[in-house]
């Protein structure tokens, strides 16, 4: 046996790999990801995912009430559709109550949708690999920039294939405990599978969608937020509503994308658009720069003086 942090590898056998993610356990990219793993017949594949969409819950967890695990329908592997976020999902997983063994890799994805740059702090996608790292085991979130019009649902089997190398790769790292622990990858494809660039280290940018609230008189208008952050006003369209009845005086307000920002050259967004895979580390801690740390070293004591100058 051999260790990291609190991850087994078990050289003798098939390595585990718990897939989760946070468009819900019937989404198509999990689905596609969960089969192309089940098909090389070199891993035990276990999935935890939501029970439906949960997409920009960002790291949020049940505290307050249970939540329940039921059974779902896959082949090959045990699996498992819970009523809670991709952080609680994850949690769950690993922790040896609701499997037996802590798993020695968690994939959370394959997303509709990117996540670079500040949206990394909105995904659902990321939480879960985050959350897994808080655990200490080894993670990896992976998005697929899904454009409506030119994406279709292979794409996404393309994406698992596309990671492959990389997932092999982790886990003969994990095997031979030279994994850092410090860190876990998010891992981004671009539209264009087929005639992407290969794979790209990055850093996470800045870049952002712009979004405001549109007053509405009627939670029907709108249209519906998808999990790329952008919107379908198709009025086919189901819309999620708060199960709570507003009011007559209550006023109404949907979210909606007003255009793109982008930040930074160099960054995961930049080259994702150049048609690259992106592979970025991330850590867990949000320390300012430099420039700002020095900043306030110098303004809170003139702070404290200004206050006990006040008190006198």
């Amino acid at each position: 046996m051999e260790r990291i942090g609190i991850a087994i590898v078990n050289s003798d056998h098939k390595p585990t790999i718990m897939v989760t993610n946070d468009d819900g356990i019937d989404a198509p990219g999990l689905r596609s990801l969960v089969r192309v793993l089940v098909s090389t017949n070199r891993y035990t594949v276990q999935v935890c995912a939501p029970d439906s969409e949960k997409s920009a819950v960002s790291h949020s967890i049940t505290w307050r009430h249970p939540i329940s695990a039921r059974p779902a329908d896959f082949d090959g592997v045990t699996a498992y559709a819970v009523a809670g976020t991709p952080a609680d999902c994850a949690s769950l997983g690993v922790s040896q109550a609701l499997f037996p063994s802590v798993p020695d890799l968690v994939i959370s994805g394959i997303n509709m949708g990117s996540n670079c740059g500040y949206h990394v702090v909105y995904s659902g996608t990321v939480a879960g690999a985050r959350e897994a790292f808080f655990h200490g085991v080894p993670s990896v979130s992976i998005s697929y920039d899904w454009v409506g019009g030119k994406s279709n649902v292979n794409d996404y089997t393309l994406a698992a294939e596309a990671c492959l190398p990389i997932i092999n790769a982790i886990l003969a790292e994990i095997r031979n405990q030279t994994y850092p622990e410090r860190c876990f990858l998010n891992i981004d494809l671009p539209t264009d599978i087929p005639n992407n660039k290969g794979y790209k280290l990055t850093k996470q940018g800045k870049s952002i969608f712009k979004m405001g609230w549109r007053r509405v008189t009627s939670e029907m208008q709108g249209g519906k937020m998808l999990s790329t952050m952008t919107m379908d006003t198709d009025s086919a369209v189901t819309i999620e509503t708060d199960t709570s009845t507003p009011l007559e005086e209550d006023l109404l307000f949907r979210r909606e994308v007003r255009g793109a920002h982008i930040a930074d050259p160099d960054t995961d967004w930049q080259f994702l658009r150049e048609g690259y895979i992106t592979v970025t580390p991330i850590g867990a801690l949000s320390n300012a720069d430099t420039e700002s740390l020095l900043y306030f070293k110098d303004w809170l004591p003139v702070v404290a003086e200004h206050e006990s100058s006040s008190a006198l």
